[in-house]
């Protein structure tokens, strides 16, 4: 093959943080999942939500989330674990890799509703918000594949092509962890656009990141050649990307129809808390002018007093200047009375 150039995959799946060995897969799950809450939380509290509500949520939404995601890959590809010569306990080695969006999604999403509902908040709200982070999420979890040697597409000597070198395939093909990782990112920023843009709400943003990342995954699932079940010639994910997408579809229309707009309030009580910190800040302002006005009637009075002191000093000099000037005069009266009297004598 003619190679330009290629992306070399990594010699191992592990990271090791001195002694400790950090699975790379492990490593990009956990990064997305904090950009994820990060990117949910400030879009939460521009909304009119409380700082931590989304973080509070994530609690229980992300071990759905991984609980739904590994069942998806476990009962899909199930002869990867229940197959002759396979060990069923491979199943539960999350950190090898094997997690399903879709799961990952559905059940994350039975999560954040029992979050919400405990904390009183509408669950489209709430994916509002968290949408771009999910997007984000999937673009770094992606590389996850990259460590592990996993889930690339067909052969090709395309300048950026892949180099795989792990027990089963060798040679170079198509980087489809990339390409998705890219899409998601593509897909974060047009739900941001689009939201700003058009006021999205009651979930409507949400269903834009889905059907969004379903037209990518459809096209980008069709290239990869790991083993999977299809249907009708489509693999399974292919099915699943189709009917997400027109569900999604459906959603965003008949949400729009019924409530255009978007929510007045996400989170009650917190636009309550809002303006209990104006008004703090406001009798703080209002309490910091009072002691600089009373710091400047003190300064004034302390400058008329300093005043009156001055006046009074200058007016008993000038007494004491009077007196003395009488004296000199009552002293040349008194001369001129013995000058008179020595002429006389």
């Amino acid at each position: 093959m003619n190679i330009l150039a290629s992306i070399p995959s990594p010699s191992t799946g592990e990271l090791h943080l001195g002694p400790l060995p950090l699975r790379g897969y492990a490593l990009c799950i956990l990064l997305g999942i904090f950009v994820a809450v990060w990117l949910g939380n400030r879009r939460w509290v521009a909304r009119g939500g409380r700082a931590g509500t989304v973080t509070d949520i994530a609690v229980w939404a992300v071990p759905f989330g991984l609980v739904g995601g590994r069942l998806y890959h476990v009962i899909t590809d199930h002869q990867l674990y229940f197959g002759e010569g396979r060990n069923w306990v491979d199943a539960f080695k999350i950190w090898e890799g094997g997690l399903g969006i879709w799961g990952a999604v559905a059940l994350g999403a039975v999560g954040a509703w029992v979050g919400c509902r405990r904390r009183g908040i509408p669950l489209p709200a709430y994916a509002d918000a968290i949408a771009p982070g999910l997007a984000l999420a999937q673009a770094i979890g992606r590389w996850g594949n990259w460590f592990n040697q996993e889930l690339y597409g067909r052969p090709t000597d395309l300048p950026w092509a892949l180099e795989i070198d792990n027990g089963t395939d060798l040679g170079t093909f198509h980087p489809t962890f990339l390409y998705e990782s890219l899409w998601c990112v593509g897909v974060a920023l047009l739900v941001i656009w689009a939201d700003r843009r058009f006021n999205l709400g009651h979930g409507r943003a949400f269903a834009l990141y889905v059907a969004a990342y379903t037209v990518g995954r459809f096209w980008i699932e069709y290239m990869r050649i790991d083993q999977a079940h299809e249907v009708l010639g489509l693999r399974l994910n292919n099915w699943t990307a189709l009917l997400v997408f027109l569900g999604a579809v459906a959603y965003f229309v008949i949400s729009a129809l019924r409530a255009p707009g978007r929510e007045k309030v996400v989170e009650p009580g917190a636009a309550d808390d809002t303006a209990g910190s104006d008004a703090d800040k406001a009798d703080a302002d209002k309490a910091d002018a009072d002691k600089a006005d009373a710091d400047k009637a003190d300064a004034d009075k302390a400058d008329a007093d300093k005043a009156d002191a001055d006046g009074a000093k200058a007016g008993g000099d000038k007494a004491d200047a009077d007196k003395a000037g009488g004296a000199n005069a009552d002293g040349d009266k008194a001369g001129a009375a013995g000058g008179e009297k020595a002429k006389g004598d």
